[in-house]
């Protein structure tokens, strides 16, 4: 740096210094800092007016119906500095309720999840879909090589049986003719050779 550069950076105040005048005097902030200043009186003001239950969806609509040209996202962006979340309505579902005393098999495949040929590799895993009248699980297997899915099943409760009944039948479909080839891969890293 010459003469001239470090003149210039003294010139200049620091930044901690301008971060202390902009916070005394509002006036010296940009113009969107002192918006979002604006906007998060009104955000905090819809949710407390709404028993603190509204979520961003709800206070950008509340907010628009007022009047106030303003995004969602900056709406989320503000409510998430400001630490404000809506209640989740309904019970929480967990698909899962792990041991943790019960020791986690290694994972066999070391998370390579790719297959030189079909029927070398099948990956399993279940996940849920609300629906009108409830909850339903839904298990597959994908065979790592086509990326496809290769046997599933749907149940109205979580049970070890309908993931089983996805492998029967991809096992019944495919018909595996390399004996002893077949891996089968859960999320759990849980693998079953297959003879």
């Amino acid at each position: 740096m010459g003469r001239a550069d470090l003149q210039g950076v003294a010139d200049r105040p620091s930044t901690y210094h301008a971060h202390v005048a902009k916070r005394r005097d509002p006036a010296k902030r940009s113009a969107r800092a002192r918006q979002d200043g604006a906007l998060k009186i009104e955000v905090r003001r819809v949710f407390d007016q709404n028993f603190s239950v509204y979520g961003v969806r709800k206070v950008w609509r509340q907010l628009k119906r007022e009047g106030f040209d303003v995004a969602r996202c900056t709406v989320s962006r503000l409510m998430r500095d400001m630490g404000l979340q809506g209640v989740t309505r309904g019970k929480p579902v967990k698909t899962t309720i792990s041991d943790k005393a019960a020791p986690c098999p290694l994972d066999h495949v070391n998370r390579q999840l790719k297959a030189p040929t079909p029927n070398v590799l099948w990956l399993s895993d279940f996940t849920y879909v609300a629906t009108w009248t409830g909850f339903v699980y839904v298990a597959f297997v994908i065979d790592a090589y086509a990326r496809r899915i290769v046997g599933w099943r749907a149940s109205r409760t979580a049970h070890a049986g309908f993931v089983l009944d996805a492998l029967e039948q991809a096992l019944h479909d495919r018909r595996p003719v390399h004996r002893g080839r077949l891996v089968h891969h859960s999320d759990r890293g849980k693998p079953i050779r297959i003879h």
